[in-house]
């Protein structure tokens, strides 16, 4: 079997010749002294309306090389950058903090998805190593997020993510939170967590069941603790939870916005948020057991911790500040 290596043009065209005489995977790959998962990986990239074609998978390999090059070459090419996001892995910074910080503090564009290419498809051995074990996760391999099936079932009318306005992206505007349920012990109980991006401004939701009914219900009354001018929108991931979420909008005039299946990533905020969490609530915690009174001293206790994101301010001084703004703009108008 060979070692890992580009399919070659030979070996494509081969491939889209026995495909045609419906040569199984397991076969094409005895024939090439190759995996079975690198023939079918190959196949199922690369095959348009069920057929293989060699020349056109040789040209989506080649782009492939290039787009991935080219992300490699950003980081390589600027030893400054390079070494900026070495230090803030080590300091265990995600890759949204790193992009966001070298952007802010030093106006260059990078994606936190190019940093996670450059430490899973570019890092080599034991820095490689050494990096993902300075990311949260700690997973040695990366889910690829193309063609990535739900497997939890539909939720009804959901709007995606991709329709979400570009001013929650940026930050540059207030009242966008981000949603998740923190599971317990057996997945037997829950709490949910809404933050504000802006301002990190976290909210605890003591969930007394697990149905959408419920759920909805709780997370409703929780965001009536802010002023309706600072609640605009929320992402979510596509629990079921959130399966009643027209009716939220209805209750609460918030917009729920879906991410795309196992993205975690686009609700970064409330992803770091939920390990802050942990801290107070390891896995195993039995939710049933936890009062309101201690879900509320948590909740305060992370609001009141100067952040570096905020200038180390806290979320709570942060929040209070633009409640205060729009009280302003209310009595004026």
């Amino acid at each position: 079997m060979k070692s890992y290596q580009q399919l070659s043009a030979d070996e494509r065209e081969l491939i889209s010749i026995l495909t045609v005489f419906s040569y199984p995977a397991s076969g094409i790959a005895a024939i090439l002294s190759r995996t079975v998962s690198t023939i079918t990986r190959e196949i199922k990239r690369n095959s348009s309306a069920g057929v293989y074609r060699a020349f056109p998978a040789n040209s989506k390999a080649k782009e492939r090389q290039q787009y991935t090059h080219k992300r490699k070459l950003k980081i390589e090419l600027d030893p400054a950058m390079k070494s900026d996001i070495h230090t803030k892995l080590r300091l265990f910074w995600s890759p949204k903090q790193i992009s966001t910080w070298l952007k802010m503090k030093q106006g260059k564009s990078i994606s936190n998805e190019a940093i996670y290419q450059y430490i899973y498809l570019f890092g080599r051995r034991e820095l490689k190593k050494e990096l993902i074990s300075c990311l949260r996760q700690r997973k040695p391999r990366r889910q690829n997020r193309k063609g990535v099936t739900e497997k939890r079932g539909t939720i009804p009318n959901m709007i995606s993510i991709i329709e979400r306005p570009s001013e929650v992206e940026d930050r540059t505007v207030p009242g966008h939170w981000e949603g998740d349920l923190i599971m317990g012990k057996d997945h037997k109980s829950a709490i949910g967590t809404i933050v504000e991006r802006q301002t990190r401004y976290v909210l605890l939701v003591n969930l007394k069941s697990k149905d959408a009914k419920s759920d909805r219900k709780a997370f409703a009354k929780k965001l009536k603790e802010i002023p309706l001018s600072l609640t605009k929108t929320m992402t979510y991931d596509r629990g079921k939870e959130m399966t009643e979420h027209a009716k939220f909008t209805i209750d609460t005039g918030i917009k729920v916005f879906f991410c795309d299946p196992h993205s975690p990533w686009q609700r970064g905020t409330c992803e770091n948020t939920n390990g802050l969490i942990r801290n107070f609530f390891p896995k195993g915690t039995d939710f049933g057991a936890v009062d309101q009174k201690k879900l509320q001293w948590v909740q305060e206790a992370l609001n009141e911790r100067p952040r570096q994101t905020l200038e180390f301010k806290t979320p709570k001084d942060a929040l209070n500040k633009l409640i205060l703004e729009h009280q302003k703009i209310a009595l004026a108008g």
